[in-house]
């Protein structure tokens, strides 16, 4: 079976998602060795090395299922911020997860990028609701999602973060199409 395409660029007035290339491995680095970014994370480690960021586009760039796809974020002249990505959870429902490089914080680029992927994972995919989770002790995150339109759904899961190396408590959140 051969591989799907890539998910055509997604472009937003400041922002354009696309799929990573190899090329952006020292940019993820830089960004993602920042604790306060991947302490939030249930997936990345720290500390955040290059072969993380190589090991993880190559895995994306291997991806088959249209519903498991990561995006980079573009922002103007200041190129990749972050990253997001729409993936199945363990339950096999449709879930978003994404972060924002610190020196961006606080512009509204990760609401910009999630509304975008929303659309694209409702209008390109048809999928009728999506998922996104955000651990309890990241008010900001959580904030992110409201204003995107997701609504708490009283579940807390436990997630394991690979940077604390810990069981995280992680508030559960829906989107409905």
């Amino acid at each position: 079976m051969g591989q799907t395409q890539p998910p055509p660029d997604i472009i937003t007035p400041r922002l354009r998602l696309r799929a990573p290339k190899t090329s952006d491995a020292p940019r993820l680095t830089e960004l993602a060795r920042d604790w306060d970014i991947v302490r939030m994370s249930s997936r990345m480690p720290h500390p955040y090395q290059s072969s993380h960021a190589d090991t993880y586009i190559a895995q994306v760039l291997a991806q088959r299922d249209p519903k498991n796809r990561a995006l980079m974020i573009e922002f103007g002249q200041d190129g990749i911020v972050g990253a997001i990505g729409l993936f199945l959870s363990v339950k096999g429902q449709p879930e978003i997860g994404y972060w924002i490089g610190k020196p961006f914080w606080g512009q509204g680029l990760a609401t910009e990028a999630l509304s975008a992927l929303q659309a694209w994972a409702s209008q390109d995919l048809g999928l009728r609701y999506l998922t996104a989770g955000h651990f309890a002790d990241n008010d900001a995150s959580g904030q992110v999602l409201i204003k995107a339109g997701f609504l708490y759904t009283g579940e807390v899961r436990t997630l394991f973060s690979a940077a604390r190396k810990t069981d995280v408590p992680t508030r559960m959140m829906v989107w409905l199409a």
